[in-house]
C-alpha cells in the first residue's frame, strides 16, 4: 500500500467515525476526543489531518449534501413522462428513500437546515449550494405545468415548493406519528396524503370564506 492509499484510508476512518457521532448526537455534544476515544483513533493522526471540530462537521455537511446530491440526480431521470402531481410526489421521495436508507445523514441535514451552528452558517451555506439549485431547478420546471389558482403566480409556487421541500420528512415522519419506516409503497401512500392537502388545502373554500364573512 502506497503512502498516499495508507493517508486516504486514515482519513476515511475518521469521516466515518465523525459521521456517526455527530449523525448521532448532534454538533454540540461531539468533540475530538470523543471521536478517537469511540472509534479507536489516535489524536496524533487525527490532528494530523483535521485541526478542529468544525473542519470534521463541515466535512460530514458536504459528504451528505454530495451523497444526496448524487441520489436525486441518479434518480430524476424516473420522473419524465409523469403527470405533474406524480413528478411532485416521487420528487419528493426520491429525497425522502435517501434518507430512510441513510438515518445519520438525515439527522445531520436536518441541523443544519433547522439550527446550524451559528458560526458555520455561511459555509453550510456555501456546501448546499448545488443541491439547492438542483432542486430549484426541477420545482420551477413542475411549476410551469401545474394549474395554479387565481392570485398564486408560478413564482409564489415555487417558493412554497422549495419551504416545503426543506421540511417535507420531518413532515413525513410525525404524520406517521414517529414510525416511518423504509417500505417504498408505504411512503408513497403517505407522501400522497400529505401532498394532497398541502396542494390543496385541508378545508372546502364555502366553509373558509363562511368564516371570514362571519368574523
Amino acid at each position: 500500500m502506497t503512502q498516499k492509499e495508507r493517508q486516504d484510508r486514515s482519513k476515511e476512518e475518521i469521516c466515518r467515525a465523525a459521521m456517526e457521532e455527530f449523525g448521532t448526537l448532534g454538533y454540540d455534544k461531539v468533540t475530538m476526543e470523543r471521536i478517537c476515544g469511540n472509534h479507536g483513533i489516535s489524536k496524533g493522526m487525527m490532528y494530523h489531518y483535521y485541526s478542529n471540530k468544525d473542519e470534521l462537521f463541515l466535512l460530514c455537511v458536504e459528504r451528505t449534501f454530495t451523497d444526496l446530491k448524487a441520489h436525486v440526480e441518479r434518480d430524476m431521470g424516473e420522473l419524465e413522462g409523469q403527470t405533474f402531481l406524480d413528478t411532485i410526489k416521487n420528487f419528493f421521495i426520491i429525497r425522502e428513500y435517501y434518507f430512510q436508507l441513510h438515518p445519520k445523514e438525515r439527522m445531520i441535514f436536518e441541523e443544519v437546515l433547522l439550527h446550524p451552528p451559528k458560526h458555520l452558517v455561511a459555509q453550510i451555506q456555501e456546501l448546499r449550494g448545488p443541491i439547492r439549485e438542483l432542486n430549484r431547478q426541477l420545482i420551477r420546471q413542475l411549476v410551469k405545468k401545474m394549474p395554479l389558482r387565481p392570485g398564486v403566480d408560478p413564482q409564489m409556487a415555487a417558493r412554497y415548493l422549495e419551504s416545503v421541500e426543506y421540511f417535507f420528512q420531518s413532515v413525513m415522519q410525525n404524520y406517521q406519528g414517529g414510525h416511518g419506516g423504509t417500505d417504498l409503497h408505504a411512503m408513497f401512500e403517505t407522501a400522497g396524503e400529505i401532498l394532497d392537502m398541502v396542494l390543496f388545502g385541508i378545508m372546502r373554500q364555502s366553509e373558509t370564506e363562511g368564516q371570514s364573512t362571519s368574523a
